[in-house]
C-alpha cells in the first residue's frame, strides 16, 4: 500500500474505488492532458483533487505521430499524439519523484503492444512505492495495431486483465473504448478477470478535414474526438456499463464542469476524470472538486453514496 492509498479521506465527497484506492474528491485529472502533473501543479491545487491518471507509459520511450497530431473541432478537438511518452525507466526516475510529492492518488496509465509488455510494465511499476494503481489503456484509437485490438475485443481482455491480476495486488482499472459493437461484453470481461474498476469513455474515432486543401488536418488522417461534443455518448456508455457491471465505474468524456460531472454520477460514475478542459482551464479539475464537496456538504444533500447510479428512469 503507496503512502496515498493508505491515508484515510476526510472529506463528504470522499469515495472509494476498492482495493485500498481511496479518493478524497470523485475527480480525477484524465491521462494524456496533464503529462505527469509537474507543470499543472503550479495552475492548480491538487490536494483538492482525488487524483492525477499520468501520461500512458510504455516499455520503451515514444515520439509519438507526427505533426500536425492535435486540430480543434466543434465543441472538442481530434488527436493523434500516438502515445508519446518517456518510457518506464525515464518515468521512474524522474517523474515518480514528483508524483511522490502529491497529497493525491496516484495512478499510472499503462499502455503496451502485447500482453507481455503490460506484464513488464506492471512488474517495473509494482517494486516502485508511492503509486495508488494502474488505469491499463485497452482503448487508444491513434495507435495501429496494439491497445486498440485488445480493447475490441473481449476474449483479449479477459487474457490480459487475467495475466495482470496475477501480477499485481494493486487497483487495476481498465480504460475502454466506445469504438465497438458492445461496450457492457468488454466490461463484463475486464471484471470476469479481476479488474477493480474500469473507465470510460476513451475518445471516439473522427476525422477533420480543410475543404480548401482538400486534406486531413491530422497527418495520422484519423484521430480521436474528445471534448464536450462527445458527453451524450460517454454518458450512454456510463449508463450501459454501470447497469452490466458491479465493479465502479469511472466517467469521463466532455466533462467541462461542475455539472457535467454531476451528470456523470447519477448516471452511474463512482468518480470522474476531467480531460479535455484542462487545455482550457488549467484549474478546472480543483473548482469542480470543490463545487461537488460543497454540494454534499450542503443540509439534506443526499450523500454521494446513494447519489452514484440514482438516475430515475420511471
Amino acid at each position: 500500500m503507496s503512502q496515498h492509498g493508505s491515508a484515510k479521506p476526510a472529506t463528504i465527497a470522499s469515495v472509494s474505488l476498492g482495493r485500498g484506492l481511496e479518493l478524497k474528491s470523485p475527480v480525477l485529472l484524465a491521462s494524456g492532458t496533464v503529462s505527469y502533473g509537474e507543470e499543472l501543479s503550479r495552475l492548480c491545487d491538487l490536494s483538492k483533487i482525488g487524483g492525477i491518471v499520468t501520461k500512458a507509459i510504455s516499455l520503451e520511450p515514444r515520439v509519438g505521430n507526427r505533426p500536425q497530431r492535435i486540430a480543434e473541432t466543434p465543441s472538442g478537438m481530434i488527436n493523434a499524439i500516438g502515445l508519446a511518452n518517456v518510457g518506464i525507466e525515464r518515468f521512474i526516475e524522474e517523474k515518480v519523484p514528483f508524483l511522490r510529492t502529491l497529497d493525491t492518488a496516484v495512478i499510472v496509465n499503462i499502455a503496451g503492444r502485447s500482453i507481455d509488455e503490460y506484464g513488464e510494465v506492471v512488474s517495473k511499476l509494482d517494486r516502485v512505492d508511492g503509486l495508488d494503481g494502474y488505469e491499463i489503456n485497452l482503448s487508444c484509437p491513434n495507435v495501429k495495431g496494439e491497445c486498440m485490438i485488445m480493447g475490441v475485443s473481449r476474449n483479449a481482455t479477459f487474457e490480459i486483465v487475467s495475466e495482470l491480476r496475477k501480477i499485481t495486488h494493486r487497483h487495476l482499472m481498465i480504460k475502454l473504448t466506445p469504438n465497438v459493437t458492445s461496450i457492457s461484453s468488454i466490461a463484463l470481461a475486464a471484471e470476469e478477470a479481476g479488474a477493480d474498476s474500469v473507465s470510460l469513455i476513451n475518445t471516439v474515432v473522427g476525422m477533420a478535414v480543410d475543404y480548401k486543401t482538400r486534406k486531413p488536418l491530422l497527418k495520422n488522417i484519423t484521430g480521436g474526438l474528445s471534448g464536450p461534443a462527445i458527453k451524450p455518448i460517454a454518458l450512454a456508455k456510463v449508463w450501459e456499463v454501470y447497469n452490466a457491471v458491479k465493479i465502479p465505474v469511472v466517467g469521463m468524456g466532455g466533462i467541462a464542469g461542475f455539472e457535467d460531472a454531476m451528470e456523470f454520477l447519477v448516471t452511474g460514475a463512482r468518480a470522474v476524470q476531467i480531460g479535455t478542459m484542462n487545455f482550457v482551464y488549467p484549474d478546472i479539475s480543483e473548482k469542480v472538486a470543490v463545487a461537488i464537496e460543497q454540494h454534499f456538504s450542503a443540509p439534506g444533500a443526499i450523500p454521494i453514496r446513494e447519489y452514484s447510479g440514482s438516475l430515475v428512469t420511471g
